[in-house]
């Protein structure tokens, strides 16, 4: 078995022929391996290893350090150049190189000064192989200068003014950093009006009386000298004045309405703009044509100052800042453009070659302006430099053909624009080597199973090495292994297992030669805890013990360390620690805590963790009853195509046996993480053999069950995957049904993905006519529930069966449905249609069913359509709305209910199906007999006098026959509410008004109106009025006789004759207190008071003595309904319970009623009824007449 290393990381299985994994090194990019063997006899030229910075500043206090640190073979000497020219440091005492460097120190401390030394320095390292040379290193010592003197006038200024503080730090190297403070040292506070600019200014957008102070002082910081330099004091007074004007904002920084910014790429470009207003102005950013990068935009000092990070030429474009406040919004655009100093796309790479190949050396760099490329070789310029023959110059590339070993040397390659520079060194080493081998004979890999294996093949060799890999004796071929081969030579197995153990050899070779080494590989077990420590509650005072149980490979030796809260175990006696176990014993609350034990062997570390919580000791601790913790290590054995059996270990009962175990499934393939009922045991049971589907990657967990209640789910265990089989059922709810008077529409509850027992299922659907010879048609469907069958006859009965298949074969014989074809429109109307009139609001019909051939469908039932043609009462003709009875199934007769006396009407009779209505029978005609009418529509009183009332009505809205006479009843009421006798009197149909004469004056009556049809009375109207009481129509003021009696009401308390009838009244009453009040001195009783007493009603007071009024009549009162014997009559009788005139008598009713003969079958009450709706019927008020008997 060999494997040869390729030029990129490849992965490669073994087959039948020998595995050849191919890995190519592109040498060009790969330094000479300083390999101390190698080292000793391996020529390379030399290599910039360390140098200071381009831009040097250094602190004048110390002596001044240049780096230049070099490698190669034989050793560099260093040589130093200073402003272009050679810097002899023989001749200079204070400057010396480090030995075996190329490092100077200059000693300035002992005596010079820095600045004698500032200028620009470069490094050259050479040996017989090329010249390497540093950058370009400008050295130049820090300095923080001091503030000029200057006299700083106190600034006054008025509340709400602008105020710009300059700061003007004097120029130092590298530049101050600035910052306000007070005299305290305390930094002065910013916000949105007052805060610091870029350039070392503070800035007020408006002043406030407690800006005033005199001790605003400017500081500048030189980090590399470790100075503060401060300026004189500012003084500030700011005088409050009434009223400050507010204004839109200006700009304070930058000035005018555009300004321009350039920034290098890679740095961090900030814009800022500070503006003045009052209120204060708010700053917001935006970038014209485009968008702030979102996640390199920063916003500083109250979003003043706007920075974008790590710039580059996509962020060059306008930035606009707005300042806003209630007044107005300004606004400044910055026009930023990103240069760039160069910076590298290729940098130049070693190149290593073998004499007579070919190479190339590459230098491309970018940058805004585009950089320019010159090449130098050991530090000259190539145009000057000793001419080489293998060597030719396109541009950015140096082409080297049939290069020798003449052809060593050192290239550097610059590039450089007004922003920058870049010079890298690039050797070419013209070798001609052997391979070699540097990784160690025999090392021994061990890898833990299941992980990755690195098995080491470091080499070198000019030309470049080929590497082959071989395990075992002489090409012993590994079968279905992946490897992966990298170009460093270097082995992997990703997966190590057992049987990747043995000897692998690295073979490398070129044309000088070959080189081969040997390294083993042996592959452990892992370590594992198979008994871990357990979560424990203990009680003071007790003794608790983790268990800790390693197993582990037998050629491994594991050290187990116990850790408490990933520290170490106190040092305490308390604390004992054997082979598996840590106990702790007298355990107190500093013990509570998280217990590691963590087992380490030479490859690999395990560990396994629990807490101790430590609880105050109970003398009798009640046991806690809750519900089980879940099952574990749920386990799946004899595993058979259509079952398994489960095993599993009961977790703690928690002092509540266990009752039963609930099993469920979870299928994988077609209801991912829904959880189905499969079994129940015994809570003795911990096994159980569980039958299985086809086709199901089954996942089982099992919930214990108490008599607390369900414990949580246990893991899922491992899943099984069961064998494909013939599905066991065929759809159900299986139907055939037409949609249309030609089709078919066979529908089916297709089978779900459990039942489908195995993948591809399909439908098998057969149909055929019931009564027919027909052999079956079937055709197979897939992912539907419906198949449509086209060019049926109408409504034929069909067979059908719907049969489920997959790919392992067909379901069971499914059963025969029988189903319809599409019903069609019934063709044939039901004859013999004959009424039957019941009475004046019911008929009866009748018809002859129709063929069943005829009705083309499911005979769903007959409809009867009825409509009222003419009242016979009317001439005219109303079509009415047609009205439809539906009698289900087969039913030949029905009854129409609700129809209007007098009526004519006609019907007809259709069958329906399915589909829907066939054609109508012939109209079939009848009428309605009379009926008795309704209440006539309005009974209205007017034109009252002393002995006559006349009565205005309409007819009934329903007269529901022909009218024949009215029938009028009325009877006095008297100032108790009593009924008088009931007089009738009959009036001819044809009027429609009545005058009534005869009546006593100013009596109230009550009247009840009714029409009569030859089927007798109808619904009566009810109706009260009054007469007036003298010839000037003078009526009672609440008559309430219609709005023709309202107008001529009088009001009565502006009569002369009565006021003095109350004075009358009053004087009596006044005459009567006094009676009663002599009377009851006495000890004896007034006669009003005995009649009182004789009759005993509650609701009649005595006179109250606050108002002298009397409480057994109130004109409140007149509107209530009367309580049986609750009034006294005006002869000051009292009339008892039991008398044939008492109210008693005439029941509780409130309507009076008619008998069809028209007599009056009711008594009134006292009760009044509702008022109609046209608010023709009155009330009563008391008469001055009515008030005289009252006292009486």
């Amino acid at each position: 078995m060999q494997l040869k290393i390729m030029p990129k990381k490849k992965r490669l299985s073994a087959g039948k022929v020998p595995l050849i994994l191919f890995l190519c090194q592109m040498i060009s990019a790969l330094e000479v391996p300083l390999d101390q063997k190698l080292l000793e006899d391996l020529v390379q030229p030399p290599t910039i290893t360390q140098q200071s910075p381009k831009d040097y500043i250094i602190d004048p206090r110390e002596n001044i350090v240049i780096q230049c640190e070099a490698k190669g073979k034989p050793p560099p000497s260093f040589s130093w150049t200073r402003n272009g020219t050679h810097f002899d440091i023989d001749k200079d005492p204070l400057v010396t190189m480090k030995p075996g460097s190329g490092t100077l120190i200059i000693n300035i401390m002992s005596e010079g000064k820095a600045e004698t030394y500032e200028g620009v320095y470069q490094c050259t390292a050479r040996n017989e192989r090329g010249a390497a040379i540093s950058n370009n290193i400008v050295i130049r010592p820090s300095r923080s200068p001091l503030w000029t003197k200057e006299k700083l006038e106190p600034m006054i200024l008025q509340n709400g003014q602008p105020l710009v503080l300059p700061c003007r730090p004097p120029i130092g190297l590298p530049p101050a950093i600035i910052f306000w403070m007070d005299n305290s040292f305390q930094r002065l506070p910013q916000s949105e009006r007052v805060s610091q600019g870029l350039n070392g200014d503070l800035y007020f957008s408006n002043v406030l009386p407690e800006d005033t102070r005199e001790d605003y002082i400017c500081y500048a910081r030189f980090n590399h000298t470790q100075t503060i330099q401060q300026k004189q004091p500012i003084s500030v007074k700011v005088i409050s004045a009434r009223s400050s004007r507010e204004r839109p904002p200006t700009f304070l920084t930058p000035e005018g309405n555009a300004s321009h910014k350039e920034e290098l790429r890679g740095n961090v470009l900030s814009l800022e703009c500070i503006a003045e207003g009052l209120p204060t102005p708010i700053i917001y950013w935006i970038k014209e044509d485009g968008t702030l990068p979102i996640n390199r935009t920063f916003y500083r000092n109250f979003k003043k100052t706007l920075q974008i990070t790590h710039v580059s030429e996509a962020d060059s474009g306008n930035y606009q800042c707005i300042a806003k406040n209630p007044l107005g919004a300004i606004h400044h655009t910055i026009s930023v453009t990103v240069k760039a100093a160069p910076y590298w796309i290729v940098a130049p790479q070693n190149l290593v070659l073998s004499p007579g190949e070919d190479g190339s050396l590459i230098c491309r760099a970018n940058g805004n302006p585009k950089p320019r490329i010159s090449w130098l070789t050991n530090g000259v310029p190539v145009e000057i430099a000793p001419d080489d023959p293998s060597r030719k110059i396109d541009g950015d590339t140096i082409i080297f053909s049939n290069v020798q070993e003449r052809s060593s040397a050192v290239y550097q390659c610059n590039a450089s624009n007004e922003y920058g520079y870049l010079l890298a060194n690039a050797f070419v080493n013209v070798l001609a080597e052997p391979p070699r081998i540097l990784t160690s004979a025999n090392t021994l890999y061990q890898v833990i199973a299941n992980s990755p294996a690195l098995l080491d093949c470091a080499f070198f060799g000019s030309p470049l090495p080929t590497i082959e890999w071989f395990k075992g004796a002489k090409g012993r071929a590994l079968h279905e292994d992946i490897y992966v081969l990298h170009e460093n030579g270097t082995l992997e197995i990703p997966v190590a297992q057992k049987d990747s153990t043995g000897t692998y050899t690295c073979v490398a070779r070129n044309k000088l030669g070959m080189a081969k080494n040997e390294v083993h590989l042996e592959i452990k077990d892992p370590t594992r805890i198979i008994k871990q420590p357990e979560y424990a509650i203990v009680q003071r005072g007790s003794t608790v013990s983790f268990e800790c149980k390693v197993k582990h490979d037998h050629t491994l030796i594991p050290t187990v360390m116990w850790l408490k809260d990933n520290g170490e175990l106190p040092n305490d006696e308390r604390f004992t620690v054997d082979k598996d176990h840590l106990a702790v014993t007298d355990v107190d609350d500093g013990d509570a805590g998280t217990y590691t034990c963590v087992a380490n062997t030479t490859l690999d570390k395990v560990s396994a963790s629990a807490v101790l919580s430590v609880v105050a000791p109970t003398p009798t601790p009640a046991p806690i009853y809750d519900v089980p913790n879940p099952p574990i290590d749920l386990e799946l054995t004899n595993q058979l195509d259509k079952s398994v059996q489960l095993s599993w270990t009961p977790g703690d009962d928690n002092n509540s046996p266990i009752t039963k175990f609930i099993i469920e499934y979870e299928d994988t393939i077609h209801e991912v993480g829904l959880w189905h009922h499969q079994a129940e045991v015994p809570g003795t049971q911990t096994t159980a053999q569980l039958m299985l589907s086809p086709y199901v990657n089954y996942s089982f967990r099992v919930t214990a069950v108490n008599n607390i209640g369900q414990s949580l789910p246990s893991k899922a265990s491992e899943q099984y995957f069961t064998k494909a089989a013939e599905p066991d059922t065929n759809p159900t709810a299986v139907e055939g049904l037409g949609s249309e008077p030609d089709n078919l529409v066979i529908t089916w509850k297709p089978l779900n993905g459990f039942e489908s027992n195995g993948p591809g299922l399909q439908y098998k659907v057969s149909w055929r006519q019931k009564d027919g010879d027909d052999e079956w048609t079937s055709v197979l469907v897939a992912n539907v529930s419906k198949y449509i069958v086209s060019g049926t006859p109408t409504f034929v009965p069909y067979l059908i069966k719907v049969q489920a298949l997959n790919n392992v074969g067909f379901a069971p014989e499914p059963a025969e449905v029988m189903g319809h074809s599409g019903e069609d429109l019934p063709m044939v109307a039901p004859g013999n249609v004959q009424v039957n009139v019941v009475n004046n609001t019911l008929a009866e019909v009748h018809w002859d069913p129709v063929p069943l051939k005829s009705i083309r469908g499911h005979l769903q039932g007959y409809r009867i359509y009825y409509w009222k043609i003419q009242s016979s009462s009317r001439r005219d003709k109303r079509h009415i709305e047609k009205k439809i009875l539906t009698f289900q199934g087969s039913k030949t007769h029905g009854m129409l209910p609700g129809l209007e006396p007098f009526s004519h009407y006609a019907l007809n009779v259709r069958v329906v199906n399915g589909k829907g209505e066939g054609p109508a029978s012939p109209d079939r005609v009848f009428h309605t007999p009379e009926g008795v009418p309704s209440a006539p529509s309005s009974l209205k009183i007017v034109n009252p006098s002393l002995d006559s009332l006349t009565l205005e009505w309409d007819p009934p809205s329903h007269p529901n026959g022909i009218l024949t006479e009215y029938t009028l009843k009325y009877q006095p009421i008297n100032s108790t509410h009593e009924l008088g006798p009931l007089l009738d009197l009959k009036i001819p149909a044809n009027k429609t008004s009545w005058i009534l004469k005869n009546l006593n004056f100013s009596t109230r009556y009550k009247f009840y109106f009714y029409a009569h049809t030859s089927a007798g009375p109808g619904s009566h109207l009810t109706e009260e009025a009054v007469t007036t009481m003298d010839a000037a129509g003078i009526l009672p003021p609440d008559v309430g006789a219609g709005k023709a009696m309202a107008s001529r009401q009088v009001d009565i308390a502006t009569q002369g004759w009565f006021i003095g009838l109350m004075c009358a009244v009053a004087l009596l009453i006044l005459i009567l207190l006094i009676v009663c009040f002599i009377r009851r001195n006495k000890g004896g009783k007034y006669p009003v008071k005995e009649k009182e007493d004789a009759h005993a009603d509650p609701e009649i007071q005595p006179m109250k003595e606050d108002d002298g009024t009397f409480g057994e009549y109130s004109d409140a009162e007149d509107h209530k309904p009367l309580k049986k014997g609750s009034r006294t009559p005006s002869d000051r009788t009292v009339k008892k319970e039991d008398s044939d005139d008492s109210l008693v008598d005439y029941g509780e009713g409130v309507n009076g009623q008619f008998n069809e003969d028209g007599s009056f079958i009711g008594q009134y009450s006292g009760k009044k009824e509702k008022e109609p709706a046209e608010g023709n019927e009155s009330s009563e008020a008391p008469s001055p007449v009515n008030a005289m008997n009252s006292f009486v």
